[in-house]
C-alpha cells in the first residue's frame, strides 16, 4: 500500500482534435501535460492546427463556455452571472478527466471553426518527452477568413473545376502554395518548442 502522503503518479494527456465537419477529415493527435490552462492549450490548437490565432476563440463544455476576457465578449447574462469563464484559472484535468472524455474548441466567431478535442489516454509521465508535442495528423488546415467549414468546402470546389466563373478570383485569393494534403508533425513541433520554452510550457507547473 503506497504511503499516506504519497503525491499521485504524474501523467501525460493525449489528445485527439478534429476539424468538425472537414471531408476528408483534417486532425492532429498531441500530448500534453493535464496541468496546463486552457489558455495554454488554446496555444497548442493554435500551433497544430495551422491557425494564426488572429481572431476571438472559446472552449466549450457542456454548458460552459470558456475564453480569455474581452470587452467584446464578456458581458453577464440577465441574471448577472458571467456568460464565460477566464480559461486561465482552468486546467485540462479538471474538464477531460477520464478516456472518451470531449469538449468543444470554437476559432473565429465570424467563420465558426469547429474542433472537437477528445481525451484519447491517460498515460504515464515519461520525463525524457518535452511536452508539448505532436505525434501525428492528415491535411493541411484551412485558409483563414474562407468562411468556415462549408466555405473552405466550395473554395476546394471551385479550384477543382478550371471552367467556374470564379477560378481566377479564388485561385488569386489563395496562397499558391497552400496544399490541403500536406501537413508535417517535424514543422509542427519545430513551432511548439519555439513557443514553449519550458519542457511542459508556461502556465503548466510539472
Amino acid at each position: 500500500m503506497p504511503p499516506r502522503h504519497s503525491k499521485p503518479p504524474r501523467t501525460t494527456c493525449q489528445l485527439r482534435v478534429a476539424l468538425k465537419g472537414a471531408r476528408p477529415p483534417i486532425w492532429r493527435r498531441f500530448q500534453v501535460s493535464p496541468a496546463m490552462d486552457l489558455s495554454g492549450l488554446h496555444d497548442v490548437l493554435q500551433a497544430v492546427m495551422g491557425w494564426h490565432d488572429s481572431h476571438l476563440h472559446m472552449f466549450i463544455k457542456r454548458r460552459r463556455r470558456f475564453t480569455l476576457p474581452s470587452p467584446w465578449i464578456d458581458d453577464p447574462d440577465p441574471f448577472g452571472k458571467p456568460l464565460f469563464l477566464d480559461e486561465r484559472k482552468y486546467r485540462i484535468a479538471e474538464l477531460l478527466t477520464r478516456e472518451k472524455d470531449w469538449m468543444e474548441y470554437d476559432y473565429d466567431f465570424g467563420d465558426s471553426w469547429y474542433h472537437r478535442i477528445t481525451l484519447q489516454k491517460i498515460l504515464p509521465r515519461d520525463p525524457a518527452v518535452r511536452l508539448p508535442v505532436c505525434i501525428s495528423g492528415k491535411r493541411a488546415c484551412p485558409p483563414e477568413d474562407s468562411g468556415g467549414i462549408w466555405g473552405f468546402h466550395e473554395m476546394q470546389a471551385i479550384l477543382a473545376d478550371l471552367e467556374h466563373e470564379e477560378y481566377e478570383e479564388m485561385a488569386e485569393w489563395l496562397d499558391p502554395d497552400f496544399d490541403p494534403e500536406a501537413f508535417s508533425v517535424e514543422e509542427v513541433n519545430v513551432t511548439l518548442r519555439a513557443m514553449f520554452g519550458h519542457p511542459l510550457g508556461p502556465n503548466c507547473p510539472d
